[in-house]
């Protein structure tokens, strides 16, 4: 699976981890649930803000949302 696949079902499950739908979150940055379907679709990149926000809703670092998860596998044995 390519990275830019497995990032788009990191933020899809932070999302849902959060307890919010695509309206909820999209009502959360003032843009629609399709502008959020698209982000998680890959048809467009969200916005810093909104990876930032969805970081805060879910109380998922950002950085296992966006770093390869073999690399954080590697990072823990270390």
């Amino acid at each position: 699976m390519l990275e830019q696949q497995k990032i788009r079902i990191k933020m899809a499950a932070a999302r849902v981890n959060a307890g919010l739908t695509q309206a909820e979150f999209g009502a959360r940055l003032n843009v629609r649930a399709e502008t959020v379907n698209n982000w998680e679709a890959g048809r467009t990149d969200p916005p810093v803000r909104a990876l930032t926000l969805l970081s805060e809703l879910s109380g998922i670092p950002m950085d296992l949302i966006f770093v390869p998860y073999e690399f954080n596998k590697n990072e823990s044995k270390g």
